[in-house]
């Protein structure tokens, strides 16, 4: 006889789960790339029910103004999903403006025969709309200019091609963990605020609360002026004769209790004078002293900066630890307003103990391969847009740069090779001679023109170069290194690291540097020193060699450069 009973309840769960695409587990809502990045392109959940939540791209109304077809964005990936939505769910006219935010129950179905979608979306409910008023919204359906959707940084990830810039340079942030991590290497945290300036320039942020300290000083002198020498020389008195009356009371020898009230307002009386003589040395303005602001008087006690390099301070981990990297902002005050220099920027800087000039060049090299390859592997679609819509030949270039063993040359045999092209008619704005740092127009012809791959520049003058790179045998070159890439030039500077005490002092001095700052660097070198190498990616830099963008303010999400910095 056939079993007539309902079904267990888990069974019915069962069921219904197999009806319905899984929602996020943090998100009540099914991310659109899990429909239609599939190898199907979603036409394998066709009839299953899904709630989405996303932007409109484009809307547009049909038969009538019966329904609206919406390309709906929800970030997780370029492609958008088409939703069909009848008149009887939501108002049309309001859901079909581009920036409108809307979420949907609804149920996947496969759309007519040779249309572009493999999976649309008819809505059975709408849930949420976030209207937008067309006349005011900034960011029309209309194709902006990078450099217009700059002054709405704020809304220019809702754009295809600065949040295609955001998923790249997420994967190259993954891709960069993944790479030191494979490898043994520790994630350091190195400080914002610094006393040390890294690479000697000067050009740096200040950090001070000096300036906000003076103003409210000067507004609370305004307020509650100063005592004068008056109030001041009054207040003496006072202790003079609280003072005098403990004596008298001591020679008569009065009872304790007396003598013991009349310290405590002697006390009182000399705690009062000092807070009166305090106030009244207060002046408006910066702290001074011998002529120059007083830094003792600032939060730190001393000068400040934002810095210019995590690589110091990693240095006294890579001593310790051996493999070591940080990753993260770095700050410049250098008044330039060209396409390639930001104000803040990050930065990937791994240091490796026990390592020379050789093996800083091998990690560097393995580590430009594998973000190369990551990309090509784990970011195809978004790279795939920045080949279409701005440099055709980004994806080739990734794949050449991941297969192909970079040229090594010295900076010698570099400059002979420009001199040549120069004899050869080559004609460059920045002169070529030994001795000179290499111009972005010079490194890009020897990964563009003369090699057509990435090179490897070492052994540097040690006249351009930082204190804290080692001194090489012929005491003219430093044992430094740049990674040169086609687009964009240098990518990497790095170096092998001056180990010996003697030799760093004298750097030092060379440079014009005060020692005293850099004394607890010079104890890695007193202290169990040992031979290391490290460099420094610029984290931007590597994401306009990927992508083919041609300025480095499309690349971060929250661009600084002189005269911005909005939010």
């Amino acid at each position: 006889m056939a079993d007539t009973s309902s079904p267990p309840t888990d069974q019915l769960a069962a069921a219904t789960i197999t009806d319905e695409v899984p929602k996020e587990q943090f998100s009540d809502r099914v991310l659109i790339q899990s429909i239609i990045r599939r190898s199907d392109g979603g036409s394998g959940l066709a009839g299953q029910k899904a709630r989405v939540g996303g932007w409109v791209k484009t809307g547009r109304k049909a038969d009538k103004d019966a329904f609206a077809f919406l390309e709906l964005n929800d970030g997780s990936c370029a492609g958008n999903l088409q939703v069909i939505v009848e008149a009887s769910l939501a108002e049309l006219g309001q859901i079909v403006q581009t920036g409108t935010c809307i979420v949907v129950d609804g149920h996947l179905k496969l759309p007519p025969a040779g249309t572009k979608q493999k999976i649309e979306l008819r809505a059975d409910k709408v849930l949420h709309v976030g209207p937008v008023d067309p006349a005011k919204y900034p960011l029309p359906k209309s194709r902006l200019t990078l450099e217009f959707l700059r002054d709405y940084v704020h809304l220019r990830s809702r754009t295809n091609t600065i949040s295609a810039v955001a998923r790249i340079r997420n994967a190259l942030a993954y891709a960069t963990h993944t790479f030191f991590y494979k490898h043994g290497f520790l994630y350091v945290h190195t400080p914002i605020v610094t006393t040390s300036d890294c690479e000697g320039a000067g050009e740096m942020f200040q950090v001070t609360t000096l300036l906000n300290e003076a103003e409210k000083l000067e507004k609370e002198l305004i307020q509650n002026p100063p005592p004068t020498e008056a109030d001041v020389e009054a207040a003496r008195l006072v202790v003079q004769e609280k003072g005098a009356i403990v004596a008298q009371l001591k020679s008569a020898k009065a009872s304790k209790q007396e003598i013991s009230a009349s310290v405590d307002e002697l006390k009182k009386a000399k705690e009062n004078f000092s807070k009166v003589e305090e106030r009244s040395k207060l002046k408006p303005g910066i702290p001074q002293k011998d002529g120059k602001v007083d830094y003792t008087k600032d939060f730190f006690a001393r000068q400040a900066f934002l810095t210019v390099s995590g690589q110091l301070q990693v240095e006294s981990y890579a001593c310790a630890l051996s493999s070591v990297y940080t990753f993260g902002p770095t700050f410049r005050a250098e008044n330039s307003h060209t396409s390639r220099h930001l104000a803040e920027f990050w930065m990937v800087e791994p240091e490796i103990a026990f390592a020379d000039l050789t093996d800083d060049m091998k990690c560097a090299e393995a580590y430009v391969k594998f973000m190369c390859q990551w990309l090509l592997d784990n970011c195809l679609e978004d790279m795939e847009f920045m080949a279409d819509k701005f440099d055709k030949g980004c994806i080739d270039r990734l794949k050449m740069v991941a297969s192909t063993p970079f040229i090594q040359l010295s900076y010698t045999e570099a400059v002979e090779i420009l001199e040549e092209a120069v004899k050869n008619g080559k004609k460059f704005e920045n002169e070529v001679k030994w001795g000179i740092d290499l111009a972005s127009e010079h490194e890009r012809y020897l990964t563009e023109v003369k090699y057509q791959k990435p090179v490897i520049v070492y052994n540097y003058p040690k006249d351009i170069k930082a204190f804290y790179m080692r001194l090489n045998d012929d005491s003219k070159t430093v044992a430094a290194m740049d990674v040169l890439v086609p687009k964009v030039g240098e990518l990497i500077g790095g170096s092998q690291r001056e180990e010996r005490y003697d030799v760093i002092v004298e750097r030092i001095k060379e440079m014009g540097l005060p020692l005293e700052p850099y004394e607890w660097y010079l104890d890695l070198r007193r202290y169990g020193t040992v031979k290391h190498a490290g460099f420094g990616l610029g984290f931007e830099r590597m994401i306009l060699f990927a992508t083919g963008i041609e300025n480095i303010r499309d690349v971060i999400p929250f661009p600084r450069y002189p005269g911005r910095a909005d939010l």
